[in-house]
């Protein structure tokens, strides 16, 4: 699912137009929505049930360009990562 789909399901699911259910899609996925801001902030989102973002820091690192063979060094940077929550977990195991 890409991001005018899911508009389109938030839009059909709460009965809404696509225009109001895209604010609130970008509210809280956009580059300057409330997940990426919290992130910013250091701090850790969770959501109960489904799971929890959080920004870690990774270390600089000396990597090899497969096509020179050379090594690079790679500059510490901060990812953001996603773990699914237990109920995540349970809906996609469920038969």
């Amino acid at each position: 699912m890409n991001k005018p789909e899911l508009v389109a399901a938030i839009a059909a699911q709460v009965q809404t137009s696509k225009a109001t259910a895209a604010r609130v899609v970008e509210a809280l996925f956009g580059p300057e929505g409330i997940i990426a801001l919290e992130l910013r902030r250091g701090r850790k989102v969770q959501l109960s049930g489904f799971g929890a973002f959080e920004a870690r820091r990774r270390k600089a690192r000396t990597v090899r360009n497969p096509r020179t063979g050379r090594a690079m060094l790679v500059k510490p940077s901060i990812a953001p990562v996603f773990k699914a929550g237990k109920g995540l977990k349970a809906a996609l195991n469920r038969r």
